[in-house]
């Protein structure tokens, strides 16, 4: 089997670790002798939304995020909302995840659109979201660290992600992090988040090769390091809470 990931804007939304998850993508499908071929798309490239199987969008600053939402202007982000409509998998992490919505809302100046695949809106807030965090989830509890500002908010068609335990979520008050539609996956998870939750990691490579390749099951893999890893980070969490 073959995997098929777009790497949406590695040279300008990349920060706090965000490229460990296009690592762990690759290496845990390579453990279980399945290719995975990465390709980096940025501003000026095609989508063929055809091609890819999983997108990862990570974060950036501003001033990138404002290049990134003249980019997606017209066909690009059109094409992009087909392939999540068509059942690609995305994860999509604080500036992506904004970007994936209707609009991120600065203080200043006028919204920057977004493709609007998740339905979720963001503004900007005066508090700064930092730390070490903890999210329970359908697909277990999630550790990462996040850095961010900006408050988002899920119209109907999006679920949560899941529930902050230990953290500011979202938007630091409905106390939900993340937001889920189709097989779209946003949220504020860095540090970075799939090494440290191989159990996300795994369903996020299943959902992909299932869209191509139907039922499967993935081969159990040794995660001692990645467990160790998890609890480390837990602990971490509760110490500075």
């Amino acid at each position: 089997m073959k995997l098929e990931i777009a790497f949406l804007y590695s040279d300008l939304m990349n920060i706090y670790g965000d490229r460990g998850n296009i690592i762990t993508l690759s290496q845990r499908c390579h453990w279980r002798g399945i290719e995975a071929k990465v390709t980096s798309l940025t501003v000026g490239d095609k989508i063929d939304p055809t091609k890819y199987d999983l997108y990862f969008f990570g974060g950036g600053q501003d001033r990138e995020q404002y290049t990134v939402a003249d980019d997606l202007k017209g066909e690009k982000g059109q094409l992009l909302k087909q392939a999540a409509e068509e059942g690609a998998v995305f994860l999509t992490i604080c500036g992506g995840y904004q970007m994936m919505g209707h609009y991120y809302r600065p203080f200043e100046g006028p919204d920057l659109p977004g493709i609007g695949a998740l339905d979720i809106h963001t503004v900007a807030g005066h508090n700064r979201y930092i730390g070490n965090v903890i999210i329970e989830t359908e697909f277990g509890k999630l550790v990462a660290f996040e850095n961010h500002s900006g408050k988002t908010y899920l119209g109907p068609q999006a679920r949560p992600l899941g529930k902050s335990v230990i953290g500011g979520g979202n938007n630091g008050e409905d106390g939900n992090e993340g937001a889920i539609q189709h097989n779209i996956f946003g949220c504020y998870l860095h540090g970075s988040l799939l090494p440290k939750n191989p159990h996300f990691a795994d369903h996020l490579i299943k959902l992909a090769l299932q869209r191509r390749y139907g039922s499967i099951e993935l081969a159990l893999l040794d995660n001692t390091l990645e467990q160790a890893a998890h609890r480390s980070a837990t602990q971490r969490a509760h110490a500075t809470r």
